[in-house]
């Protein structure tokens, strides 16, 4: 059992740190297990009449598939200060990896192929920097998720709609199915709607517009119910449900079914 979990971590961590690049449209180069996410214009869930009406998008690279535990464990194994027994809880809070067996043993409930969950916005983005990444912007996720399954623009795509209310509507599992389980969408991307819930890089200003609470240039109306005003599409309710737990989250926070994945800069 040890020499096996040994190989695990040697191949996770050569996975994760690997320098070997594929050929994309274009003569560029992306990383392998990213895809290319074209440029495009994302239209904020909430704005005001101060608001600009989309916010562009330059193209840029995603991870295919959320970060997984088999990959994660490559990151704590050779990071000690994120593992489950040492993280501050500063950068974490007390349901941190609990699912875990122990430091570095996922067990049964947290499958190698299954997204991790229980990570902390600190965790992500440290996981991230490690492997030469960063976490996707508000913006970008929201772009790209907003592609269906064969078109890029999924709103009338009453197959992937299907799918995601049909997650929304059920409690979360105690083992989450394994990423490559989730149908991809247009751009190849797999699971940005109904495996588990993402962090963005950017998910603390998912209800505001300016500096702080305290800004005299902040639009009140933004907080509370009041915050459906000025919505781009009142009926997209899993849009609101993204926006809800983005403004409701907090960076050491954790929870059994918030994971993540990387973004990066096309070069």
């Amino acid at each position: 059992m040890k020499r096996i979990r040994e190989c695990l971590l040697t191949t996770c961590a050569a996975l994760a740190l690997a320098s070997a690049t594929l050929a994309s449209p274009g003569g560029a180069t992306r990383p392998a297990g990213m895809v290319v996410i074209p440029a495009g214009d994302y239209v904020p869930l909430i704005r005001t009449a101060k608001d600009v009406p989309r916010v562009a998008v330059a193209a840029f690279l995603l991870d295919a598939q959320a970060v997984t535990n088999a990959e994660f464990l490559a990151f704590v194994t050779a990071n000690p200060k994120w593992r489950r027994s040492a993280v501050s809880g500063l950068f974490a809070d007390t349901s941190y990896l609990e699912h875990w067996t122990a430091d570095l043993e996922p067990g049964p409930k947290a499958p190698a192929a299954a997204p991790v969950i229980r990570i902390s916005w600190f965790a992500a983005r440290a996981y991230a920097r490690w492997v030469g990444k960063r976490l996707p912007t508000t913006a970008e996720w929201e772009w790209t998720a907003a592609a269906g399954y064969t078109t890029p623009d999924g709103k009338n795509d009453a197959e992937m709609n299907r799918d995601l209310y049909a997650w929304l509507a059920r409690p979360v599992p105690a083992v989450i199915p394994a990423v490559g389980t989730a149908k991809p969408n247009v751009y190849g991307v797999r699971g940005l709607h109904g495996l588990i819930w993402e962090w963005v890089d950017d998910f603390n200003i998912a209800m505001v517009t300016g500096e702080s609470r305290a800004d005299s240039g902040l639009d009140r109306d933004l907080f509370c119910g009041a915050g459906s005003i000025g919505a781009k599409d009142t009926n997209d309710f899993a849009a609101f449900m993204r926006q809800a737990l983005r403004s409701s989250l907090k960076a050491n926070n954790t929870t059994s079914s918030l994971g993540f994945r990387c973004a990066r800069d096309r070069q």
